[in-house]
């Protein structure tokens, strides 16, 4: 394969972030060929990690919004959830398929990734990767180079646009070979391979479970509060988000939305801020006053007031506080 030939290829990669990433578009770059990256991010995964890796390694990176496309996919994924509730075959494929849509406005002639063989049992495995090249809309363009040579040759390997002979045959869960290969390219500053997504974290995805139990229609701002804080299902079904800390409390602040939400804090303790949503009614945030005050510093006693915050108005409610030990069964 001539170094001209080499020169007009392009080929864009999903990026993680990770040192497989990086990698995987090294090996590329290599032979000549001129890669890019994309990375999506939505409430349960980001690209800071990509965005670093760019910085650190020059090559390009588009990162792309994707949570409308992707919340229909994570209701109902056509291969079901990992342990959690991470749809990883049709998260991948939703990937390379949204990734595929700039193969011709943009010019690229391939699609490939850092995945390993083997490195994820379930997900990696060859009818996984199968799978997920299949329903991507793309199939035979999706090249994995680090373990490319244990898989079936893609089109642009059979039409001479990647060298075969020059991609990787690495498989299964250790790093060594990897980690060699990052010493050659002069990569020492890479993250753990660990995942940063929130849908294989058992805590969030009880809370995401729930969100989706009992709404239709979930806002991004509800999929960033699931991260933070107490969370209780009153008896009638209206959610409450209770801040533990000061970064917590301004993170439900930040959040807020007067259209949707319920806003309480006390007035002359110390206390947290809490979010009631989608509308509740007089007794939903009377209940959720009481569970305000039954995290503060109020005493426990006596009536205090907590200032209630909605649409263009403002109020103020006396309620007795509520012991956390008396709502414990409420928490989701």
């Amino acid at each position: 394969m001539s170094d001209t030939k080499n020169k007009a290829v392009r080929a864009l990669g999903l990026c993680s972030g990770g040192l497989d990433s990086m990698l995987a578009a090294l090996v590329l770059r290599q032979q000549g060929i001129d890669v890019a990256w994309i990375s999506f991010e939505t409430p349960f995964f980001s690209a800071d990690k990509a965005r670093a890796a760019s910085r650190h390694t020059g090559i390009p990176l588009t990162v792309q919004r994707i949570t409308d496309v992707y919340l229909p996919m994570l209701r109902q994924p056509a291969c079901g959830y990992g342990k959690n509730m991470n749809p990883c075959m049709d998260c991948h494929a939703l990937m390379f398929r949204l990734a595929g849509e700039r193969l011709q406005t943009e010019g690229f002639d391939f699609l490939f990734s850092g995945e390993v063989l083997g490195q994820r049992p379930m997900s990696q495995n060859k009818t996984s990767l199968r799978y997920v090249e299949k329903h991507s809309g793309h199939d035979g363009y999706i090249l994995r180079p680090l373990s490319a040579r244990l898989l079936p040759a893609t089109i642009p390997e059979t039409r001479g646009l990647v060298d075969r002979e020059r991609l990787l045959d690495i498989s299964g869960r250790s790093r060594k070979r990897q980690m060699e290969l990052a010493e050659t390219f002069g990569i020492r500053d890479y993250p753990a391979p660990a995942g940063g997504c929130l849908l294989t974290d058992a805590n969030y995805s009880r809370r995401l479970k729930d969100l989706f139990d009992h709404q239709e229609a979930v806002r991004e701002a509800e999929l960033e509060l699931l991260k933070v804080g107490r969370h209780f299902r009153l008896e009638d079904g209206t959610k409450i988000v209770v801040g533990r800390t000061k970064a917590e409390n301004q993170e439900l602040t930040r959040n807020f939305d007067p259209a949707w939400d319920v806003m309480l804090k006390l007035k002359s303790y110390p206390g947290p801020t809490v979010l009631v949503s989608r509308h509740a009614d007089r007794t939903a945030v009377e209940r959720a006053g009481a569970i305000c005050a039954g995290y503060s510093k109020a005493p426990p006693d006596r009536d205090v007031d907590i200032l209630v915050m909605r649409a263009n108005q403002k109020e103020c409610l006396q309620v007795r506080p509520l012991p956390p030990e008396k709502v414990s069964a409420l928490l989701v």
